[in-house]
């Protein structure tokens, strides 16, 4: 990373910390105290210890100890100050940056989830994103009061002997106590953000696995707000810890300069009246002994920079990374749903070959279209590009007539319904997943209806809470067909013109099928549905059927008609049917 870039990095992280501007002029505010305390005290030593050792001062030697200690009340007030608002300003540009991200991921096009593992994205928004906040808020504090501090105590020693002896302190503070209360606190408070940053990644790790429903559903709002709950709850949690952590320090601090006030109280009384210069021998040493410590965090603030820069690299590479194209400028209120592919081509990037080639389809509305073939043969490919989850390589799609790349992409997927094998579902109630997208928009008869129509209401009235019961994640609480009956709802509610069945039955056992199947068909009534089925027998009632091989289309029949010509359909069905027959002549079964 060039000196150029990384100035222009760190000048970009500033610009998160600017909307706080006056919370950070407060950390800057507080944190001067600290120095000028830390510079004041050995100043202070000089003509407090003077007067008193040398000229037996009665004032001076009643008003010292309470100086010192009043001097380290300003200096904690100041610390905590200092360290309160960093910290808050600091936390506020994490959430600030991981809304962004997470705005960014809901945004983001399918293939890049395809190119980018889901913990490296957990990692940039839950681990770098700290990293950078380091470099934008306690670098700045540890240059502005060391720096200080340094400047003060060095000119401080240049005014004094430099060949005084050094000598040490003995101070014993009784601090144990303040420690353990302190200590138990934090590790209360720890267990407490830990589990904040575990609901994070949960809203996190749904919005990536599930991000075609939430781009099919345009659940991007709702789950923008989702991530903001989370994220507060999670900064609420720092902050307790950085009031436990803020008051440790000062209230130590204060514990040692009473003990140390005590110490010096003792040894005035015993003063000898001579012209040594007592006050310049200690300001001198407590000056150089203060000094190691801010000196020692001036050299290594520059690791913890460069941590930061080049976690700022990778958090603004995502937050950089293209939004999903969306060049549509047609609004499309309910579509008829006729759909044309002309001349399609798909490859993948970075695939050897193309996954479709030379797809000429006509839909017409309200027809059912199967697509079949082995694994591999192009049909999942083929209506992923539907709902623009992928671009095609060549060729167009028009939907009523209309070229999708001319539809905006909000209206095109509010025209789409998408069940598949793989179901999305969400850790909150049966209800809230079957209305996900609606927005408050639907009643709850409306809910109720549309699992009725799935087959879905009798098991869910069955369960303790009903539709208010919680799923767990990814509907783990539920069985394989009860998620899919679910999955059909959500569609059912949505009521789209356009519907894509992927494989919506298979792994499932027969009493599940039977309810599944009667669902999808009251799903598909009146609309143009593509299916794609491995189980032949599931779509003998398709309007037509389209045969698929190597990313073309073989042939386009009826199912009685493509089992007449006897190609590569009847060839399907004679091995699938020919195997289902071999299973139930076998021994045993």
């Amino acid at each position: 990373m060039t000196t150029e870039s990384s100035t222009r990095l760190y000048f970009r992280l500033l610009g998160y910390v600017k909307p706080y501007w006056r919370v950070f002029l407060a950390s800057l505010l507080g944190i001067g105290l600290v120095a000028a305390s830390e510079v004041v005290l050995p100043i202070a030593m000089k003509p407090f210890l003077d007067g008193t050792f040398v000229n037996r001062n009665p004032v001076a030697m009643t008003w010292m100890p309470i100086g010192i200690v009043l001097v380290f009340v300003v200096r904690g007030l100041g610390s905590f100050v200092g360290n309160y608002a960093i910290n808050w300003v600091g936390n506020k540009v994490v959430q600030d940056l991981r809304g962004q991200m997470f705005r960014r991921i809901l945004q983001l096009p399918t293939p890049y989830f395809d190119h980018n593992m889901t913990g490296n994205l957990i990692s940039k928004i839950t681990f770098d994103v700290t990293q950078v906040t380091y470099a934008a808020t306690q670098v700045v504090n540890v240059l502005v009061k060391d720096l200080l501090i340094v400047v003060g105590l060095l000119s401080w020693l240049f005014i004094l002997n430099w060949k005084l002896t050094l000598i040490t302190f003995v101070m014993v503070p009784p601090i144990a106590i303040v420690v353990r209360f302190f200590n138990g606190r934090l590790r209360r408070t720890s267990l407490a953000t830990q589990e904040a940053m575990g609901a994070i990644n949960n809203v996190l790790q749904e919005a990536i696995e599930c991000h075609k429903v939430i781009k099919i559903h345009d659940g991007k709002g709702y789950e923008s707000r989702r991530f903001f709950e989370a994220t507060n709850r999670f900064r609420g949690q720092q902050m307790k810890q950085t009031v436990a952590a803020s008051l440790n320090v000062p209230i130590t601090q204060l514990l040692v300069a009473i003990a140390t006030a005590v110490v010096i109280y003792q040894v005035t009384l015993q003063a000898a009246a001579d012209r040594t210069t007592v006050g310049g021998f200690v300001s001198f040493l407590g000056a150089m002994l203060l000094l190691s410590a801010p000196l020692k965090r001036l050299t290594g603030v520059n690791e913890h920079l460069q941590r930061g820069l080049a976690a700022a690299a990778s958090v603004f590479g995502l937050i950089d990374q293209e939004a999903e194209r969306d060049t549509g400028t047609r609004t499309l209120e309910r579509a008829r749903g006729e759909i044309l592919f002309e001349n399609i081509a798909l490859r993948y990037e970075g695939a050897e070959r193309a996954s479709l080639s030379g797809i000429d389809l006509h839909v017409r509305p309200g027809e059912t279209v199967a697509l079949v073939g082995q694994s591999g043969s192009g049909k999942t490919s083929l209506v992923n590009l539907l709902p623009r989850f992928y671009l095609p390589s060549a060729g167009r799609i028009r939907l009523d007539g209309i070229d999708l790349d001319d539809i905006r992409l909000d209206s095109l997927r509010a025209n789409i319904g998408v069940v598949s094998q793989h179901v999305s579902l969400f850790n909150d109630t049966i209800a809230a997943n079957i209305a996900y997208g609606a927005e408050g928009k639907v009643t709850q008869a409306q809910i109720d209806e549309a699992a009725r129509a799935a087959h879905a209401l009798d098991f869910i009235r069955a369960l303790p809470d009903g539709m208010e019961t919680l799923i767990g994640e990814n509907g783990v609480r539920l069985s394989g067909g009860q998620r899919q009956r679910l999955a059909i709802a959500r569609t059912l509610l949505k009521n789209a013109p356009v519907l894509i069945l992927d494989e919506a039955t298979s792994a499932l056992d027969s009493e599940s099928e039977r309810h599944v199947q009667a669902g999808l068909e009251t799903l598909m009534q009146g609309r143009t549905t593509l299916v794609i089925a491995h189980r032949l027998s599931t779509i003998e009632k398709a309007d037509r059927i389209v045969v698929m091989d190597q990313g073309r289309i073989l042939e386009i029949g009826t199912h009685t008609e493509l089992l007449a010509r006897g190609e590569a359909y009847a060839k399907l069905h004679a091995m699938q049917f020919g195997d289902a027959a071999q299973r139930m002549m076998a021994p045993g079964v």
